[in-house]
């Protein structure tokens, strides 16, 4: 696969190195990946990131090879390989999304799980089988940062029989997954990944009272800002699923 670029004001983003994530057998692999920066997004915890690119470039001016994702991000047209119109997700401060509707190219090695569709057959999920890669998955359905789709459903490594979002609601809350927003230098990130991986399988069960008990025994402290505890604690008073699947997906 081709390396993928991101272009966003006055910066090109080039991350280093990522890992691609396999399930039964899980192997682990490395490999370059990019993520988007969103404005009011902190710096993305999972990759090392160098920065370089001249003061003030514009970045709709690159030519019909670059196509622009949001965010003042542009990628590559054709990466992955035979997608004219890529997809990006996006990973925000308290937000997730993506920019365009995703294109199902069909099952593939490494990817020939069965999809979720929403309104319109617009595709929403896709379930995890033995052997998949996140990297195939990613160059099924035309998404130019596939490990982004780990960190949107809040893992580490993909799991047979996981049902990945792949199409977040922009217009609804998302968890972030290494740490909470505004989290100061020296922040112990492991509590809060255990509280945000607990409440993903209480969500994924439909156990709200589980969920209620993991955020007020464990999670709700660990929010510098009590604003954004508030969003889940709201949830979760409201018994909100539909919200709280997505924050949690």
């Amino acid at each position: 696969m081709k390396k993928e670029a991101a272009i966003a004001t006055g910066v090109s983003i080039l991350v280093v190195a990522g890992l691609v994530a396999l399930a039964a057998p899980a192997v682990s692999a490395a490999l370059p990946h990019l993520t988007s920066i969103a404005a009011d997004a902190p710096s993305p915890s999972p990759t090392d990131v160098a920065a370089s690119g001249a003061e003030g470039t514009d970045p709709t001016d690159l030519g019909d090879d670059y196509v622009q994702v949001g965010n003042g991000v542009s990628i590559p047209r054709n990466d992955p390989e035979g997608c004219d119109a890529p997809s990006w997700i996006h990973l925000g401060r308290m937000s997730a999304s993506v920019n365009n509707d995703l294109i199902d190219r069909g099952p593939r090695d490494l990817a020939a799980g069965p999809v979720g569709v929403g309104d319109g057959g617009v595709v929403t999920t896709y379930t995890v089988e033995p052997g998949d890669s996140l990297y195939a998955i990613g160059d099924r359905f035309c998404i130019a940062n596939p490990l982004s789709i780990a960190d949107l459903n809040h893992t580490r490594v993909i799991q047979p029989g996981d049902v990945l979002l792949l199409r977040p609601d922009g217009s609804l809350p998302w968890i972030p997954y290494f740490s909470p927003p505004d989290a100061p230098g020296g922040y112990q990130q492991i509590p809060y990944q255990r509280a945000v991986e607990a409440m993903r399988i209480a969500a994924h069960a439909d156990d709200l009272d589980a969920m209620r008990a993991i955020f007020r025994d464990d999670m709700a402290g660990l929010f510098p800002s009590a604003a954004d505890a508030a969003v889940i604690a709201q949830a979760l008073d409201a018994g909100d699923l539909r919200a709280l699947r997505q924050m949690f997906a």
